[in-house]
């Protein structure tokens, strides 16, 4: 057994394709072994900007020999059949088994070298490396037969043990040398073999591993802003990034000047960590702090003092526009800029977006006025939904589209507007998704939940619907939103009719899924027809999820099924009145009088939303169910009792079927 190291060097690679570049390797390559019966015991993979790697541990030297067998035409078949046959396996007629009137046929595979087994791989797997976005380079680029990489592939180690494992591809042929650190290091770096390629070219300051390289950045920004009394707001996504920027990661910190800090804390943030990369720190009190951290990628001989200062200058300039802009949008009050709304189309066949505002503000107003949104002044909701798009038109919301909201309530909040239009501009476009907070201020709550229900309502209207992983218009999102303000709020609403319901109940299954609610569960309720209140039927799907756990409910969920069963069999669609025209057996008469008290007990608590009640209604049916199925012949050959028993098991399912339609629920 030996160890396998393939490296493919370039020029740099994106730090966001990094990782899944990394993984798709190992993958790719675990896949193009395993067609020749190797299995590697374990993948060690690494990237850097230039460079993707991989150890391959313990493979044999050679593939085992394979015997494999294929079941062919009977003897007796048509010539053609057995020559297709053996094109197949490539035998002859002679080589083949008669076994009891059908050819077989034996293929024996002989082992083979593991190097031509790489030597074939790797160049597979190159050709077939699925990067988002791939590259042609030099003469051979004028065909589209020649190799696509991410940027220019400039290098191939391929060791097998110690030994270069020959291929090549576009002209490039496997060896064993490499370069280290664009600055710190020159000349070629030969690597031995696996065991000795990352110390090799961490002596050449670069550290194959990313993982290390995240964890060095990690500690060493945290050590940087703690001797300044500082913390850094915690950022996976900006490590993983800066890991990928770098090959030898030394964090520096540096300031910035404090009267910046009259920006928007959320403006400062973007542009350290969207423009510059940068970390953002904050200081003891848990305020945003006039510092960074940046990530260089040399061991700077005068300590990084100038990679700072160069790096603070740039941060001025940029905040320097910031707080050009927070300035200059501040001059025009929110209405003003509100006017220039209807110069940008939302969608062709639904107008502008000032359109759209002032379809949000008519519905706000009215989810106030109606009392459907409790303690919300209809004044105050229609001001916030006309104002709530103001900032698209601003200065700073074109440099940052994420602060759109955020920058409208601090306009409202600095031209004096009441607080609570501030907070529902800045909020009205949350939850944004799953684990976002669920706005519950009044105000708030009309303007997001008519902005939401206005985007479905219209492009449900024109017929423009996500359709499978197709969502442009974030319909999808739009709708979890509304059941997240509504069940969280607890709002009593019809939130759609029609295929928009179908929609609801289809996101209603997503967002409850995490909650552990079943679907089939919510698929029962909704079956029903006509409930289009989320908050009264998550109660009753709640109650029924509660119910079917218990003893009665599954023992009654069984004997309605039986009952369905039979009715469907039968025929019978609609229970018809019961007319006892015999003396109805003790089972039968015991069912009759159990319907006759929980009908009209389960309606009650039904009409009254007591859903734990309905279910405890039903719960009384249970045992005369169970005692009719055991004692009494539903399909007797008295014309009469077998009428009047399908009209007893057809008012079963109805009375089932007045709380949940239980037809729809598995198990």
């Amino acid at each position: 057994m030996t160890d396998f190291l393939l490296e493919l060097r370039c020029e740099e690679i994106p730090a966001r394709m990094q990782l899944k570049a990394s993984d798709d390797l190992a993958r790719l390559f675990t896949e193009e072994l395993a067609k020749a019966g190797l299995k590697p015991a374990s993948i060690d993979n690494f990237v850097t900007p230039r460079r993707l790697a991989l150890i391959a541990r313990d493979l044999p030297l050679e593939t085992a020999a394979v015997s494999e067998e294929f079941k062919g035409p009977r003897t007796s078949a048509p010539a053609q059949a057995l020559e297709g046959f053996l094109r197949k396996t490539g035998l002859t007629q002679d080589q083949l088994e008669d076994r009891d009137g059908v050819w077989f046929a034996v293929v024996n595979k002989p082992g083979r070298a593991t190097t031509d087994v790489l030597a074939e791989a790797v160049p597979a797997v190159i050709r077939a490396f699925p990067w988002p976005k791939s590259m042609r380079w030099g003469a051979a680029s004028a065909t589209t037969e020649s190799l696509r990489w991410v940027r220019p592939l400039q290098g191939i180690i391929a060791l097998l043990g110690g030994e270069i494992v020959p291929l090549s591809i576009e002209g490039i042929e496997a060896g064993r040398e490499t370069v280290g650190h664009r600055f710190h290091s020159t000349g070629t770096i030969s690597i031995d073999g696996a065991d000795d390629y990352a110390d090799k070219l961490r002596a050449a300051y670069v550290i194959v591993s990313h993982q290390e390289r995240q964890a060095i950045i990690e500690a060493k920004a945290g050590e940087a802003a703690a001797a300044k009394g500082y913390s850094v707001i915690e950022d996976k996504g900006l490590v993983a990034e800066n890991a990928g920027l770098t090959e030898w990661p030394v964090p520096l910190l540096g300031d910035f000047d404090p009267e910046f800090l009259e920006v928007p804390p959320e403006v400062i943030q973007l542009t350290l960590r969207i423009n510059q990369k940068y970390f953002v720190l904050r200081d003891a009190a848990g305020k945003l702090a006039p510092a960074f951290i940046c990530t260089a990628n040399i061991e700077a001989k005068d300590g990084g003092v100038a990679i700072v200062a160069g790096n603070r200058k740039v941060l001025a300039a940029r905040l320097s526009d910031a707080r050009f802009f927070w300035q200059q949008d501040r001059k025009t009050p929110l209405a003003e800029q509100a006017k220039k709304l209807g110069r940008i189309t939302f969608h062709e066949k639904l107008g502008t977006v000032a359109d759209k505002v002032d379809r949000v503000a008519k519905l706000a107003e009215w989810l106030a006025s109606e009392g459907i949104v409790p303690n919300c002044d209809p004044v105050l909701a229609r001001q916030a939904a006309e104002l709530c798009k103001a900032d698209l038109v601003t200065e700073m919301v074109g440099e940052f589209p994420e602060l759109q909201g955020v920058m409208g309530g601090y306009y409202a909040r600095a031209e004096g507007l009441p607080d609570a239009v501030a907070d529902a501009i800045r909020d009205h476009y949350k939850p944004v998704g799953q684990g976002d907070d669920v706005p519950t201020a009044p105000v708030t709550v009309a303007v997001s939940l008519a902005d939401k229900l206005d985007t479905l309502r219209s492009f449900f209207g024109i017929d423009e619907k996500p359709t499978g992983s197709r969502d442009p218009f974030a319909l999808r999102r739009a709708a979890l939103g509304v059941i997240q303000i509504v069940t969280a709020n607890g709002l009593r609403m019809p939130v759609a009719k029609g295929d928009l319901l179908d929609f609801f109940a289809d996101r209603l299954k997503v967002q409850q899924k995490e909650a552990g609610v079943r679907h089939d569960l919510i698929d029962a309720v909704f079956a029903l027809g006509g409930e289009d209140d989320l908050v009264r039927l998550l109660a009753r799907v709640k109650a029924l999820q509660s119910f079917v756990a218990t003893d009665d409910g599954a023992n009654l969920l069984a004997g309605y099924k039986r009952a369905a069963n039979i009715l469907k069999k039968e025929g019978v669609e609609q229970a018809k009145a019961i007319s006892l025209s015999y003396e109805p057996e003790k089972a039968e008469a015991d069912l009759i009088a159990a319907l006759d008290a929980a009908e009209p007990q389960a309606a009650q608590a039904v009409a009254a939303e007591e859903f734990e009640g309905a279910m405890a209604a039903l719960a009384t049916l249970r045992a005369p169910i169970d005692a009719f199925f055991e004692t009494v012949t539903v399909n007797d050959a008295d014309p009469a009792k077998r009428t009047t028993r399908l009209a007893l098991l057809a008012r079963v399912r109805d009375a089932v079927h007045n709380v949940a339609d239980f037809s729809k629920i598995t198990g």
